[in-house]
């Protein structure tokens, strides 16, 4: 029989061995994500059909139009350029330096021109690409004519910066919008799209006979074929979770309607009495913290003789529409961590949390020390935020028109797709993810290998609409959990009320996350926390075992009582290691744990947890 909790005033009364029924049950009676509770002594005036008739009008033509701009407002998009374009229409001295610009710029691509032809085809760049701009690398592209037209390009690119940005009165939302749609659009025009002038893909045309450019096409059309057919890319089928991925042994030992937990089998004879209780993002599927054996980080963790727990997240449909942060709160972290608790008695635990699983977990940690309730030991958050004001460039898509209009799609579908939320993680790395992709396989014919990551990013998940808007208004829009707002059971929680020991992991090309916003966990509370910004993005830098090439980070700690220092200031402090963090974390671990104890048996059948199947259990493999 199946483990079950039910919906409770506060963690204690939860119990295992409830019926699932009742968990559908909202904590307050609403009628959507963010409408106020009903007051039943309140006098309610008869719903009037012809203005519920005209919301669900809007509503399903709002929702048609989101498929069709992949879930981007037209209304948002429009409300920044037109602040961008009638403060640009009445600053003529902006005008005039524009013009300026653009004169200097044309005059210092002519002398370049002209000294690549008396110098043979190839003389210095008058512009140089940004770092993390690889289009032009190649040596093809230093010789004329094709150093003139890549040069050209970026020469536009950066006079468009400067228009789109620094016009005194357009607001900083919408300036970064226009900015940011305005470079999108100028990367569909990259010489290095086209083969005509792409001489890295002429090359490769000559060398083949044009072969490379039949291949091209066959990989559209398997692409595009398996796109229609809702099926995963290419090479995804060599990675199959329980198979080649999510391999690390264990069991899941609970289950309700929102999550399995998995309790993974020790490694060693002995382990520390803390387990790790590890709360994954549910916007993504958990095995990427138990890729390959190689890379995981369950393996390192179990093998440094730590017991671990995984939360894994059911994949949300159209009936858990009515799940929001409350029941993911309760249901998820909470019955997990009551499920560890019966299975290690007499240890605290040590939380983790991964992106927004960190998030929940800062809300989690909060709730609990609020209330008295001490059972955590520690908390590390890696990749998370808890305050959204400098959330990087996926907050570009977050106002109050995108959030409706995301809302809309959502009403309709019961969830936002994962394919919908990949669409806008793409727009944030274009260059990488879209173009780049398109150079490969279709302009050169060839196809990058698939790695177990890139199989994981693959395997989308979905979010109910009720928890996103939730998600979407409170922490981004309102930066409700920062400034003290966010209630849990009706109360507010402060993120100063918890006392726990903190490591937090930054990763230094984080375009979801980015290492700036999470750093300010050291302002919002008030215990020691441990700072470590490694290098790598948002998914790469927190897979990062031992022996990983290229890999660094620095870590440095702040006691309670210490004064605090800014991210630059913290960067120039922190010393430099070469290699792995995860080692470092381990240590940090192993330092607020007691003495190794035999390992706990698998489950708890005298409270009820008994094994129900072994991992990576039945979740995780939902399409």
């Amino acid at each position: 029989m199946e483990n079950t909790i039910v919906s409770g005033a506060s963690a204690s009364s939860i119990s295992p061995k409830a019926e699932n029924t009742a968990l559908a049950t909202p904590l307050t009676k609403t009628e959507g994500p963010h409408v106020a509770p009903v007051t039943p002594s309140a006098t309610v005036s008869p719903p009037d059909p012809l203005e519920r008739l005209s919301e669900t009008l809007d509503k399903i033509v709002h929702s048609s139009l989101a498929r069709l701009t992949a879930g981007l407002s037209p209304a948002a998009m429009a409300e920044a350029y037109s602040d961008w374009a009638i403060h640009l229409a009445f600053s003529p001295g902006k005008q005039a330096a524009l013009a300026g610009k653009a004169a200097r710029k044309w005059a210092r691509l002519a002398t370049n021109i002209q000294q690549s032809i008396l110098s043979g085809g190839r003389c210095e760049a008058c512009i140089e690409p940004l770092p993390q701009d690889r289009r032009f690398v190649a040596k093809e592209w230093q010789d004329y004519p094709y150093n003139a037209i890549y040069q050209n390009f970026l020469l536009q690119q950066q006079w468009w910066h400067n228009a789109t940005t620094g016009i005194d009165g357009v607001s900083k939302q919408h300036e970064r919008v226009v900015e940011f749609a305005s470079r999108q659009l100028l990367d569909v025009a990259s010489p290095a799209n086209f083969l005509a002038i792409n001489p890295v893909a002429l090359r490769r045309t000559l060398e083949t006979g044009g072969m490379n450019l039949f291949d091209g096409v066959q990989n559209f059309w398997e692409d595009w074929g398996r796109l229609s057919r809702g099926e995963p890319p290419v090479g995804t089928e060599n990675f199959k979770v329980g198979l080649e991925v999510a391999v690390a042994p264990g069991e899941v030992i609970f289950r309700n309607r929102l999550i399995e937990l998995i309790q993974y089998a020790p490694a060693t004879e002995t382990v520390r009495p803390e387990p790790i209780l590890i709360v994954p993002a549910w916007i993504m599927k958990y095995y990427i913290l138990d890729l390959s054996p190689q890379n995981s980080l369950v393996n390192f963790l179990t093998k440094q003789g730590f017991t671990v727990f995984m939360i894994s997240w059911k994949n949300p449909t159209e009936e858990d529409r009515d799940l929001g942060m409350e029941d993911y709160l309760r249901l998820g972290f909470l019955a997990a961590l009551d499920a560890v608790n019966a299975i290690a008695p007499d240890a605290k635990t040590h939380a983790v949390g991964y992106c927004l699983g960190g998030t929940l977990l800062s809300i989690a940690a909060a709730a609990m020390a609020r209330d008295g309730d001490n059972r955590l030991k520690s908390v590390s958050f890696f990749a998370a935020q808890q305050d959204f004001t400098e959330a990087g460039e996926l907050s570009l898509f977050i106002n109050e028109s995108q959030v409706h209009f995301l809302e809309d799609l959502m009403w309709e579908q019961g969830y936002l797709d994962g394919k919908q939320m990949a669409g806008a993680f793409q727009l944030l790395r274009s260059n990488d993810l879209v173009w780049s992709r398109i150079m490969r396989d279709y302009l050169m014919g060839e196809r990058a290998p698939m790695n177990d990551l890139m199989a994981w990013n693959a395997d989308a998940t979905r979010m109910p609409y009720r928890m996103h808007s939730e998600y979407l208004r409170k922490l981004f829009l309102d930066n409700d959990l920062a400034e003290g707002r966010f209630k849990v059971e009706g109360r507010p929680i402060a993120l100063t009320d918890i006392r726990a020991p903190i490591f937090s992991v930054g990763t230094e090309r984080d375009h979801v996350a980015p290492w700036r916003s999470a750093f300010k966990v050291h302002l919002l509370t008030d215990t020691d926390v441990t700072f470590l910004l490694t290098t790598g993005g948002h998914n790469a830098g927190i897979v990062s075992e031992p022996g990983h090439r290229g890999r660094s980070y620095q870590i440095l700690t702040k006691a309670a009582q210490d004064r605090h220092i800014d991210p630059d200031a913290w960067q120039t402090l922190a010393p430099r290691k070469e290699g792995s963090w995860w080692p470092e974390w381990t240590a940090w671990l192993a330092g607020h744990s007691g003495k190794p104890v035999a390992p706990p048996r698998l489950g708890a059948p005298q409270s009820g947890y008994t094994p129900l199947c072994a991992a990576p259990g039945s979740y995780v493999q939902q399409p």
